[in-house]
């Protein structure tokens, strides 16, 4: 149980000495408040004390039952801590991130700066509402972005997300009660518009005008990898046996350096490799150390998107017909998810693939590309249904 109690201050000196300047100045025709008689007080979660004081002792007591409740329940929340400005609970936050890669810090930060704390900075924490951030969601919808066009659903929808992680951080130490942050009607993008889903036949005919890069084109279209991920493959971390390659680390461009960490999300994870797919890796790995890596550059190390982009892959792309697609390597994901769809895997295992946060968000990208097989479920159950109905009728028929 909370302890609060209630102070009669009647015959405290400071009381008495308030009292009686209050009476002056009421006859000098001051509207002001008198002082409290009856204080509240108690200690809170950081075992400080604190007090409120009232005119009346059933305010006091009403407020004492509140403090009390809320003590009790965990719901209690310091007044003055709402008072903190959000750009402090900002960096806060920021500070506090010990799992996301630099990469992913920074681009946290990037956001902070350009978009929550010039808008947020300067409020207190508690005074942020629902209604104010659906405002300023509506705002970010016509906000040029660094390069001049306005920003796309996925830009504000970090941005949002951004702000959230701050609020939410701002509940764990007990700042606010709640995050306004909540229900908030985002833009949807149409990245499905934007996809490009390639067959078997458009895939190995890609492949085939990479050149060197053959079986790294089609590790991305088969597996559905990341960039950096597949760079970042090491002869150890291949199974070629089980078929599998082991999905630890990732490769991200900071500032033009390419810094090893860990895999988006965190999600290390085995990918499953096509058994003919398997046999063209092991070329690449037999004899060879086990940390040395499986793709390199052509004067070794680690591979460059930019330089890849435009000595091999924008080559091969148009020599293989497909110039009009819009194709990059990242949209080979969409062409493994699509490849495993068709070839019957289920939600849980593209999941697994892609390196997805939740099977959700697998579902919400390729939702669409699943058959619908609700024919496919009332056959199946017609099909059990008549063979128990007919072993039924054979239990029950008298023979002869």
């Amino acid at each position: 149980m909370a302890r609060v109690w209630i102070e009669d201050r009647a015959n405290h000196t400071d009381y008495q000495a308030a009292m009686e300047a209050w009476q002056t100045a009421k006859r000098e025709g001051s509207k002001r408040q008198a002082p409290g008689r009856w204080r509240v007080r108690w200690y809170g979660p950081d075992g400080k004390p604190k007090a409120k004081t009232f005119a009346k002792l059933p305010q006091a007591e009403a407020e004492k039952d509140a403090i009390t409740a809320r003590l009790d329940k965990g719901s209690y929340r310091d007044p003055q801590s709402a008072k903190a400005a959000v750009r402090l609970v900002a960096d806060e936050w920021h500070g506090s991130l010990r799992k996301q890669g630099r990469r992913t810090k920074d681009d946290y930060r990037e956001l902070l700066d350009l978009y929550v704390i010039p808008k947020w900075g300067d409020w207190q924490t508690g005074a942020v509402q629902w209604a104010e951030i659906d405002a300023w969601v509506t705002e970010l919808c016509s906000t040029p972005g660094k390069r001049g066009a306005t920003l796309g659903p996925d830009r504000i929808k970090k941005t949002y997300y951004v702000l959230s992680s701050v609020m939410k951080h701002a509940v764990k130490t007990h700042r606010i009660a709640a995050s306004p942050c909540h229900d908030h009607d985002l833009p949807r993008n149409n990245d499905q518009d934007d996809h490009v889903y390639l067959t078997h036949d458009q895939l190995e005919v890609l492949a085939e005008n990479a050149g060197r890069y053959q079986t790294f084109v089609r590790t991305l279209g088969y597996t559905g990898i990341r960039w950096g991920e597949a760079i970042a493959i090491k002869v150890g971390r291949t199974q070629l046996e089980e078929r599998r390659i082991r999905i630890l680390q990732a490769y991200s461009d900071i500032d033009g350096h390419l810094e090893l960490g860990p895999v988006k999300n965190h999600e290390k994870r085995s990918v499953p490799l096509p058994r003919s797919f398997a046999e063209e890796l092991r070329p690449l790995t037999v004899g060879r150390p086990r940390d040395a890596l499986v793709f390199t550059a052509p004067e070794g190390g680690p591979m460059r998107y930019p330089n890849f982009r435009r000595r091999d892959w924008d080559k091969a792309v148009q020599a293989a017909g497909l110039g009009d697609f819009n194709l990059t390597p990242h949209k080979l994901r969409h062409t493994a998810a699509s490849l495993a769809i068709a070839a019957g895997a289920d939600v849980k295992v593209v999941q697994t693939m892609l390196g997805h946060k939740s099977a959700a968000m697998t579902l919400d990208v390729y939702g669409h590309l699943w058959p619908d097989r609700l024919d496919e479920v009332a056959d199946v159950l017609d099909a059990g249904r008549a063979a128990a109905l007919a072993k039924l009728r054979a239990a029950i028929t008298p023979a002869g």
